[in-house]
């Protein structure tokens, strides 16, 4: 009987020791994991010139690169987005920065780790039977604007460019459109005159002799004019506990982002949209390169946030959210500057 308790117990034991590689899987030097790390990242539109840093990354193999084996899931909307990463469906989003700051008033922390945008990208579209009434700002009380989603960063702008114009942003009526087709649709049928939204979809407009620019905020140049500083929009943000608990992969996406950002930096405008689907060229490609050559401006060179863009972006909000003053938001904890150093560090 004691030899049989005794083989027992040394079994026992012997499962306790391996307990660590059963949960793991992986050695003590890796503790988020060996092999690809799977990682969910939700963009809002990857057909918008935008966010094209996300397809581009996938198209050349830099998440594969830094060991990750990620699902890009395409979004309309990027208050859709948010919320899917608030409810954990998704680990990350490629989105605008603003939502950071929106959702902290609200309690839900999260965190931009990588800029990739330094300006909205967006331009303000008046429809071509309105542009001699509609010169400007102060012309959008009662308008019907176009965006994206009903909380979006669209909506967010076109709220903001309202309020600027001297009214409310219940001044106004924001029509949820998407973008592409079906925003060009809208503008066909009179449900909208105007619209806040991106490239390639501003140039379709103009091609189809449909609507012309009113607000542009798609250069530096443009949007320090149209708000008065740099509005950083399109970035990487994930929730704040995830990037806590996962450091490494939250370093591995970035040194993946940042090489793209190096990418475009050192290519073409038409290398670069060989490099994407044709898809998103909308049905000519000459006009996408044009869109993406006038855009390349607002692509940031080094993934860093501006010094003064969180200060701007919440000016911004708060314009039309007199809540988010009083609700002490810390705009420290919603970016950080310090995996894209590193990755900036490694790539020199």
């Amino acid at each position: 009987m004691r030899k049989i308790l005794t083989k027992r117990l040394a079994a026992v034991l012997t499962l306790i020791g391996m307990l660590p590689l059963l949960t793991t899987g992986c050695s003590s030097s890796d503790p988020e994991g060996s092999g690809p790390h799977e990682i969910k990242i939700m963009v809002g539109g990857m057909e918008k010139i935008i966010y094209l840093p996300a397809k581009l990354t996938e198209n050349l193999g830099y998440f594969k690169q830094e060991g990750l084996d990620v699902e890009l899931i395409n979004q309309g909307s990027g208050q859709s987005a948010e919320e899917a990463l608030v409810a954990g469906q998704v680990d990350a989003v490629v989105g605008f920065y603003d939502h950071t700051i929106d959702l902290q008033s609200k309690g839900k922390y999260l965190k931009s780790v990588i800029q990739l945008g330094i300006t909205p990208g967006e331009t303000l579209m008046v429809d071509n039977k309105d542009k001699d009434r509609i010169k400007g700002v102060r012309d959008l009380k009662g308008k019907k604007i176009g965006v994206t989603g009903l909380g979006a960063s669209t909506n967010f702008l076109a709220n903001y460019l309202v309020v600027k114009g001297g009214y409310t942003s219940k001044d106004y009526i924001p029509v949820p459109v998407g973008a592409g087709n079906t925003l060009i649709a809208s503008m066909q049928q009179g449900r909208i005159g105007l619209a806040v939204t991106t490239e390639p979809t501003v140039s379709l407009l103009q091609a189809k002799h449909l609507a012309v620019p009113l607000v542009d905020m798609s250069t530096p140049g443009g949007t320090r004019q149209a708000i008065g500083g740099d509005y950083p929009a399109a970035c990487l943000y994930l929730r704040s506990d995830y990037i806590k608990s996962h450091p490494e992969t939250v370093q591995k996406l970035v040194n993946a982002f940042s090489k793209t950002l190096n990418y475009m930096q050192t290519h073409k405008p038409e290398e670069i949209a060989n490099r994407l689907p044709k898809a998103y060229y909308a049905g000519d490609k000459q006009m996408y390169v044009s869109a993406l050559s006038r855009s390349m401006s607002m692509f940031s060179p080094d993934g860093k946030m501006p010094e003064d863009g969180p200060a701007k972006v919440y000016e911004v909000l708060s314009a039309f959210k007199p809540k988010l003053k009083q609700a002490h938001v810390k705009l420290e904890e919603t970016y950080t500057n310090e995996f894209v150093e590193k990755a900036n560090q490694a790539g020199q």
